[in-house]
């Protein structure tokens, strides 16, 4: 029954009698007892619901003879086979100390109501027109359409795209949320390249990061090829178009965290491949080959899930990557954080901060970690520190390797460098010797304090330049005779020296060039 009610505003309601139903519940059944051709209940019947097997416990009934009596009595009831479907043939005497179990309900005629109709109150009113709006489409009672989907069960398609219908904010015509079945919205790219991980728009193309392929699909086009191979592109009324795959064999894996991108550039690492990518106008380039196969080889193979970050500096304009893995012990982990420089296509920097999210935003540089957010290339208020990260000071190092002739035994005699006064050598080894460290020159205002310098073994300034003699401090070796410790010049193929500055309130120090003299040892 329904009634046509008119307000005194525009809308109308529709007035509703509520037929007096049965609520039911999934839950666990109270006690049943037959009552000749009824069933009484004696606990919670709004526990039960229609499809519920019903399980008389033999726990519940206390003894052998009350639970024999019940079922005796429940089964020889004639309103049982009009409520139960039976689920097996059961005994008038079951055996003792086990349950019986019911078909599943398939009606309420003869089960009490869980719910009793008020005649004050059953009713409800709905709003007769579509959103209240003024002269709204109204609606009625009718047939309502629906249809049974032949699989209803969650089904998770890894490597299936879809899109819903579209929004117009001009018109304010919005369906984002219609997806539907009657029209071709649906596009899966190959399945055997993994998962899509991650999607980019780019102009008029998609581009998708699959686990172990990265390829695009044309939008509102498609691409026509001719006999010779030569792409066209023609408008299409389709949303998602032709899908074209880049070359090579490289992906994103599982780790999305990776992808950053400037401008036409994108970077991503391939877990799987051990291979740090770039995407661009020429396709993809494997930049970990630039000088670094071995360390991204190992740490790459080695890291911990969702532990690879990548972003973009915008400061610096550098992809900054950080690699949390495990040791090759396997008993802790570690994490490294490095840049990569396109304008002289390698890796420049090791950083000592390990980030959880990189960012940059108007030309800035932020990092998070532990939940604050960090700005970089800024001085803390009041101070002339760098290389503060996250609240720690952490001094600049930078290592180089001097391998001329590298065929030939030398005796590296001196060190030399070209920049800001500060600087000091932590360390000069090579293959066979390791020389003492040289502190920081120190400035003499007087003609002694210039003698005594001479004999420190710290840097000596000249001409805006630094200079210092190598001082050997490994052992002397058997059958040497004069070569040894605290002699001048170190021996071996190669050289490695660190160079090191504090960065407590030193304002900026630079470094242009470091040089060591050597001569052709026999």
């Amino acid at each position: 029954m329904a009634a046509n009610i008119e307000l005194k505003y525009f809308n109308t309601f529709w007035l509703k009698k509520i037929k007096s139903i049965t609520q039911v519940n999934p839950g666990t059944l109270g006690y049943l007892s037959a009552t000749g051709s009824g069933i009484e209940v004696d606990g919670l019947l709004e526990g039960i619901g229609v499809g519920q097997e019903v399980t008389i416990s033999y726990d519940n009934l206390g003894s052998p003879v009350v639970f024999n009596s019940y079922i005796t009595e429940i089964v020889s009831s004639t309103a049982i086979s009009s409520i139960f479907k039976t689920k097996e043939t059961l005994q008038s005497s079951p055996p003792v100390g086990t349950d019986v179990v019911f078909g599943k309900i398939i009606n309420f005629d003869q089960i009490p109501q869980s719910y009793t109709a008020d005649e004050e109150f059953d009713w409800l009113i709905e709003e007769s027109r579509i959103t209240g709006g003024y002269n709204n489409t109204s609606v009625d009672f009718g047939v309502k359409a629906y249809i049974v989907e032949d699989e209803p069960k969650q089904s998770h398609k890894f490597s299936g795209l879809i899109h819903s219908g579209i929004f117009n904010s001009r018109t304010g015509f919005n369906a984002t949320n219609q997806f539907s079945v009657g029209e071709d919205i649906t596009r899966t790219i190959d399945p055997s390249n993994g998962s899509i991980q991650l999607l980019y728009s780019e102009d008029t193309n998609l581009i998708i990061f699959q686990e172990s392929k990265v390829s695009k699909s044309l939008i509102d086009k498609d691409a026509i090829y001719s006999a010779e191979g030569n792409a066209s592109l023609t408008s299409r009324n389709l949303v998602i178009g032709q899908n074209v795959a880049y070359g090579g064999e490289y992906g994103i894996s599982t780790d999305p965290e990776s992808f950053a991108i400037n401008g036409y550039r994108k970077y991503f690492t391939d877990r799987d491949q051990n291979v740090v990518c770039r995407l661009s106008m020429d396709g993809i380039t494997v930049i970990s080959n630039y000088g670094m196969i071995d360390f991204f080889r190992d740490k790459l193979s080695l890291a911990v899930s969702g532990g690879i970050k990548g972003g973009w500096d915008a400061h610096n304009k550098q992809y900054v990557l950080s690699i949390k893995s495990e040791t090759t012990d396997g008993k802790a982990t570690e994490t490294n954080t490095l840049a990569f420089d396109d304008a002289v296509k390698g890796w420049v920097s090791l950083f000592d901060y390990n980030p959880n999210q990189i960012i940059s935003l108007n030309n800035d540089y932020f990092t998070t970690s532990g939940g604050k957010l960090y700005r970089h290339y800024t001085l803390a208020p009041n101070t002339t520190e760098r290389g503060r990260f996250y609240g720690i000071v952490y001094n600049s190092s930078v290592t180089f390797v001097f391998n001329q002739a590298p065929s030939t035994v030398k005796n590296f005699q001196t060190i030399n460098y070209e920049g800001d006064s500060g600087w000091n050598m932590s360390s000069f080894v090579t293959n066979t010797d390791t020389a003492l460290p040289i502190t920081p020159a120190v400035f003499s205002s007087t003609l002694q304090e210039l003698q005594n310098s001479l004999l420190l073994n710290n840097f000596k300034r000249k001409e805006d330049k630094y200079y210092a003699d190598l001082v050997n401090a490994t052992p002397s070796q058997s059958g040497e005779i004069v070569w040894g410790s605290s002699s001048s010049g170190l021996k071996g193929f190669y050289g490695e020296v660190t160079m090191r500055i504090s960065n407590n309130n030193t304002g900026k120090k630079e470094l242009f060039a470091v040089n060591a003299s050597y001569v052709q040892s026999s």
